[in-house]
């Protein structure tokens, strides 16, 4: 590691696609390495920066509890979630003509399905960001059953809906949103795994484009 970090301080290591900086060269074999990498990207120099210097892990510890006793709840005493970990009730007019225009076409996204907490900003464009929906195709239904997902998991999900490539289509044609995210549930019962399935989809999406 010292050899790497002396060869790192040369010159000719200015042209490397990658550079690696060793922030402590450790003195014993249990030491903890800090090695960091940085690789070419479109990022500017004052972009990188500010990345590098958010927030850290003591902005969220600045609130946390000293000790276990102040989580103990006393009988009869209600704790009330912390403000960070409450989002509003979805509403909005964006949100509602979201939602009547996907019940209109059947249609489903992972929004609904996973139950996200977040679905009221995505889709009303909350805070002046650009309102957006992730639409899942290929059904309701996964071949895999993920613990961390809410989407239903069945071994044999219903056939794929022939008019959903079309109906997708004109449901974001339709929509006053800046961007599309698809995504789709595992189809491990289909022997293209729904490949065909998302291709149409695609190609519907460009006639209307």
């Amino acid at each position: 590691l010292l050899k790497l970090y002396k060869t790192t301080k040369t010159k000719t290591t200015a042209s490397l696609p990658m550079r690696l900086c060793v922030k402590s060269i450790p003195k014993t074999f249990n030491a903890w390495t800090r090695v960091c990498t940085r690789f070419n990207s479109s990022l500017s120099d004052d972009k990188r920066d500010e990345i590098a210097k958010g927030p850290g892990l003591e902005l969220f510890l600045q609130h946390a509890p000293k000790s276990s006793d102040e989580l103990k709840r006393v009988k009869g005493q209600h704790l009330n979630l912390p403000s960070w970990l409450k989002t509003e009730i979805p509403k909005g007019e964006n949100f509602s003509n979201l939602k009547k225009s996907l019940r209109g076409l059947k249609l489903n996204t992972v929004c609904e399905e996973a139950r996200c907490p977040n679905i009221g900003e995505c889709w009303g464009g909350k805070g002046g960001a650009p309102a957006t929906a992730t639409i899942m195709l290929l059904g309701e239904e996964c071949t895999r059953g993920c613990r961390f997902c809410s989407v239903r998991t069945v071994r044999r999900p219903k056939p794929p809906d022939p008019n959903e490539p079309r109906n997708t289509a004109d449901a974001i044609a339709s929509w006053n949103v800046e961007y599309v995210v698809l995504t789709s549930v595992d189809r491990d019962d289909l022997p293209d795994g729904g490949a065909q399935h998302f291709a149409e989809t695609v190609r519907e999406l460009k006639k209307r484009a």
